[in-house]
């Protein structure tokens, strides 16, 4: 895969990220697809990230804006970083009351690709900045 086929790729999921657009989401998705998450557990598959997604849009509104990929020269590997603005629409187990908070983070994601399709994402945020902004709301 090259470069440009992988920020396409990338470009792709967020922007179905950004309607809630799971199937599409998961259409990016390669076999044997891992999932990793500063602040959480390791989820292997597509129904464990389509669980995942379920939760978060019941949990969380969130968009992303002024996304930038970043690919390596034979498109195996990317990095992207963007801004997150949400709102916490429902209290997520171990995490504070939710009473409609609005959030803003700067997130960073690490993808691997093989054969066309995202076979591992690496999200990373700050919880306790997130955690600053919705109790001090």
């Amino acid at each position: 895969m090259t470069a440009a086929a992988t920020r396409k790729l990338i470009t792709r999921y967020y922007d179905a990220f950004n309607k809630q657009d799971t199937a599409t989401m998961l259409g990016c998705l390669g076999a044997g697809f891992v999932h990793d998450v500063s602040q959480g557990e390791r989820r292997h598959g597509k129904k464990k990230f389509a669980e995942f997604l379920d939760h978060m849009h019941r949990c969380y509104h969130e968009q992303l804006s002024d996304v930038v990929v970043m690919t390596s020269t034979d498109g195996a590997r990317a990095a992207a970083e963007f801004n997150l603005k949400g709102k916490y629409l429902a209290t997520d187990e171990g995490l504070p009351p939710a009473k409609g908070q609005t959030y803003k983070l700067r997130v960073g994601a690490f993808f691997e690709v093989a054969d066309g399709k995202i076979t591992r994402v690496s999200t990373h945020y700050s919880l306790p900045e997130w955690t600053r902004q919705v109790v001090g709301k």
